[in-house]
């Protein structure tokens, strides 16, 4: 299923820049827009699951822009914005937004009231229908992500998490293993994984060491996060 596509509507780019890095970390796709004008462009030029909109904007007061959008589009928005007089959350859901959530906020509570939404207009997302995962996988940045927090991973550890994310629930054996990362040269010894794995395992639970990764005996590891 593809990822949520949401249209961020705000002109503090710095806030922007840390709520877009926060939901593509929860599996969305982010188009950030300072100004209106340029918002009205972009719903436009391609569809979006939903917009959050800020009400305190160049050009164009935010509440007039929900209006103009709702007038051409059923998107579903979520205004955000430190305006929380009364006054301002009837009119904006009058304007026709779907929710009105006072800044600040904590960005999870963002995800809490965009999750809703999303399920209130039969918009389920990936998360909503499977069970979710508290890892992801950005190989563009060779990086996995532990709930939302990168891991501190060599490249080595990297292409054995990797694997089993990509094979949960699957018995890969050493050989497997030491065959399948490129970082890692065969004549090292497949009993380097053990050490590799046992790595793997303190930085995912210093406390438990088979939380997630589960040693089958004389063959290899399995990955089961649930």
């Amino acid at each position: 299923m593809e990822a949520t596509r949401l249209l961020l509507i705000e002109d503090d780019v710095q806030m922007a820049e840390l709520l877009g890095r926060f939901l593509c970390q929860e599996g969305m796709t982010v188009a950030h827009v300072t100004r209106p004008s340029q918002a009205m462009k972009a719903l436009d030029a391609e569809p979006f699951d939903l917009v959050v909109l800020d009400l305190s904007l160049p050009e164009m007061d935010g509440l007039m822009l929900c209006r103009k959008i709702r007038e051409r589009s059923d998107v579903p928005i979520i205004i955000s914005s430190a305006r929380t007089d009364l006054d301002d959350k009837l009119t904006g859901l009058e304007n026709g937004a779907d929710d009105y959530l006072p800044k600040p906020y904590d960005p999870r509570e963002l995800m809490a009231r965009i999750k809703t939404v999303l399920r209130r207009r039969g918009r389920s997302e990936t998360e909503a229908e499977e069970p979710q995962s508290r890892f992801r996988i950005d190989e563009e940045g060779t990086l996995i992500y532990f709930d939302g927090t990168p891991l501190k991973l060599t490249l080595a550890e990297y292409e054995i998490l990797k694997l089993m994310l990509k094979h949960p629930n699957r018995t890969i054996s050493r050989a497997d293993i030491a065959n399948s990362i490129e970082s890692h040269r065969f004549d090292s010894g497949v009993e380097s994984i053990n050490i590799l794995v046992g790595r793997i395992r303190k930085k995912l639970d210093p406390e438990h060491f088979d939380t997630f990764i589960q040693t089958v005996r004389g063959i290899g590891y399995r990955f089961d996060e649930h």
